[in-house]
């Protein structure tokens, strides 16, 4: 084959340090327009992106020449030095060590991005921890819940 094609979809989430409430409301829009801009600039573009004060999630389509933890790695790195320039409040910001990253399927594709946009909504019935345990169980992740907040 004289091409390499792929198209493969990643829903990523991950959250703040000690998943504290630190990203202000001032600053959730334009933290997920400077995530969308990482992004394109790794031949990843999003689908969607939301952010709530202790944590993001974001669904993307994988470059073909970029690994999945790089581009994390990327995002992450870069994002928090952006976050840390937003003033003296901000100047401790950093995202928690670990993250998830979860396969989707071309035909779940609109689901996850609506699940995206209403993650406000899914946080008044829910916390972080319990919508990624419920994540990681839905897609047989093996953990340790000792090490998933660490």
């Amino acid at each position: 084959m004289a091409q390499s094609l792929s198209k493969i979809f990643v829903h990523l989430i991950f959250s703040t340090k000690d998943r504290r409430q630190s990203i202000p409301q001032d600053y959730l829009q334009e933290l997920c327009g400077y995530l969308v801009g990482i992004l394109r600039n790794l031949d990843s573009p999003s689908l969607a992106v939301n952010a709530v004060p202790d944590h993001v999630h974001v669904l993307f389509r994988l470059s073909r020449s970029h690994a999945l933890a790089k581009v994390i790695e990327e995002v992450k790195k870069g994002s928090s030095k952006w976050m840390k320039t937003k003033g003296p409040v901000l100047e401790d910001f950093c995202w928690q060590a670990g993250y998830g990253a979860f396969s989707v399927s071309q035909s779940c594709v609109e689901q996850v991005m609506r699940y995206i946009k209403q993650q406000p909504r899914h946080h008044e019935t829910r916390t972080f921890q319990e919508e990624f345990i419920e994540f990681l169980d839905r897609h047989g992740v093996e953990y340790d819940e000792r090490y998933v907040w660490t």
